[in-house]
This record gives C-alpha cells, structure tokens and sequence, in this order.
C-alpha cells in the first residue's frame, strides 16, 4: 500500500509538509462539483478552468476520484463529470486518500513496520498526536461542508464552466 508522506521537498530545496498537488486539485474539483445542483455534468476542459488546473493533469485526478467513486464520468454529448452523493457526504480525509493513498505524516508512523526508535524517539509521540489531530480535522470536513462555505465565484467562472 502506497502512503503519502507530508515530507515531501519543495520548490526552494527545503523538507515541506504539504499536500500533493493532485490532491490539492482533488478538493478544487471535488467543491466545485458540490457546488453544481445534483445530476449536472461538467466537462473537462470547464473543470480545468474552473480549478486553475492543466487538463492533462487533471484527467489523471478525475480518474482517480471516479476509480474512488466519489465521482462519476459519462462520454458523449451529455456527458462530463459529476459528484456522487458519496462523493458530497465525503470527508477531506477520504478525498485526500482517494489519489495519494493514506496519510502519513511521518515514516514512523506509516502504520507497516514498526519503528525501531519508538520507544526512546521524544519526536515519536509529538509526530502521532500531530497526525492524528490533521488526520481528526481532515475528518470532520466534508466536501459538502465546504461548498457550503464557498466564496463568491471567480469573475471568469460561472457555475457550469462555461
């Protein structure tokens, strides 16, 4: 089982805990098609402007999200992207999970083998209280939740995309 590890470099070279993009795109994708009144369908190319995301990337996460069944894809002329009601009563966790895999904030923690420094590390139970308490709050926000709280959309977006 692959885990996503918040330790990731960033850009300047420096260790960075912070979401993958992907994941990052998830949760865009995810509250804009909550936003949607149920059984709209919205196409790539709107989703991708909609999120500020390249479509070719995006596509990848689309399939992720719809392989998670939080959302659903149709071809065709009415086809395009929509939120599942699993994918509306969704908790950021699980939309998380859904494209990087279980979180884990620390190798120590990635709940396979058991760390050999477990017992003595003092940075070991500071690690685990700090990844349950992300993992509690990513827990209690659904995707509903946030599209509920949505500020006002984009000048260049309308609801649909288009």
């Amino acid at each position: 089982m692959k885990h996503i590890y918040l330790n990731d470099s960033s850009p300047t070279g420096n260790s960075s805990m912070q979401l993958t993009r992907a994941a990052d795109y998830a949760v865009r994708v995810m509250v804009h098609l909550a936003t949607m009144p149920s059984e709209s369908r919205v196409l790539l190319p709107a989703l991708a402007k909609a999120t500020a995301a390249p479509e070719s990337f995006l596509s990848k996460v689309l399939q992720a999200l719809t392989r998670a069944e939080l959302i659903s894809s149709r071809r065709g002329k009415r086809g395009g992207f929509a939120i599942l009601d699993r994918g509306r009563a969704a908790n950021m966790r699980e939309v998380i999970e859904s494209i990087d895999g279980p979180i884990c904030l620390n190798v120590c923690l990635n709940g396979g083998k058991e760390c050999e420094r477990k017992s003595w590390c003092p940075a070991h139970p500071v690690w685990a209280r700090a990844q349950r308490a992300m993992i509690d709050v990513l827990m209690s926000v659904t995707v509903s939740s946030m599209a509920a709280n949505r500020g006002p959309v984009a000048p260049s977006e309308s609801p649909n995309g288009s």
